[in-house]
C-alpha cells in the first residue's frame, strides 16, 4: 500500500470525465487500497480516482454518521450512480484537490447510491449530512465536476477560520 499524490485544480485530469470500470482485479484492489492510505494521511472525508490520476470510476467515501462507540468506516464505491436523493441543504465544502479553498454549495440531505463493491458485485447504500454530501462531491469527480464550479460563494479566510473555532 502506499500514498498517492493528489492533484490539484490546475490540473487537466481533473475536468475529464472517467471510464467506466470492467475489471475487478488486484490492480483494482492495490488502487483501492491506496486510495484508502492516501485518504486517512490526508484527513479527508472523500477521495475519487481521478484525484490521484486515475480516470477509472472509483470513489472512497469515510461514513462518519457512526454511534459514539463505533469506529467511522470508508466506504467503496466503484462504477456508482445516484439514484434517489431528499432535502436540501447549503454548507461548507472543500476538496484535497483544492487546498486551503472552501465553498458553500447546495446539496441533498439524504442521497441513495447504487455502486458494485471491489469484487464486481452490485449493491446500495444510503447516506445523510456529511456522507450524502461527499457522496455528491466524489461522484462529481468523475464526471469532472469541482464543487469549487457548484459554489454559492467562496468562504473567506475569516469565514474559514470562524468555522474551525467552531469544531
Amino acid at each position: 500500500m502506499a500514498i498517492r499524490n493528489v492533484l490539484t485544480k490546475e490540473e487537466a485530469a481533473l475536468y475529464k470525465k472517467s471510464r467506466i470500470i470492467t475489471k475487478f482485479d488486484d490492480r483494482l484492489h492495490q488502487l483501492l487500497d491506496d486510495m484508502a492510505d492516501t485518504l486517512i494521511e490526508s484527513n479527508g472525508v472523500g477521495l475519487a480516482a481521478p484525484q490521484v490520476g486515475i480516470l477509472r470510476r472509483a470513489v472512497l467515501v469515510l461514513e462518519t454518521n457512526v454511534a459514539e462507540d463505533e469506529d467511522e468506516y470508508i466506504i467503496e464505491l466503484i462504477n456508482p450512480e445516484i439514484i434517489e436523493t431528499a432535502g436540501e441543504e447549503e454548507g461548507p465544502e472543500g476538496c484535497l484537490s483544492v487546498p486551503g479553498e472552501y465553498g458553500l454549495v447546495v446539496r441533498p440531505t439524504y442521497v441513495k447510491v447504487r455502486a458494485q463493491d471491489r469484487f464486481g458485485e452490485w449493491f446500495e447504500v444510503e447516506g445523510e449530512g456529511l456522507t450524502a454530501r461527499a457522496f455528491c462531491h466524489e461522484i462529481d469527480h468523475l464526471e469532472g465536476v469541482l464543487y469549487i464550479s457548484k459554489c454559492t460563494r467562496m468562504l473567506s479566510e475569516d469565514e474559514i477560520k470562524t468555522e474551525d473555532d467552531e469544531e
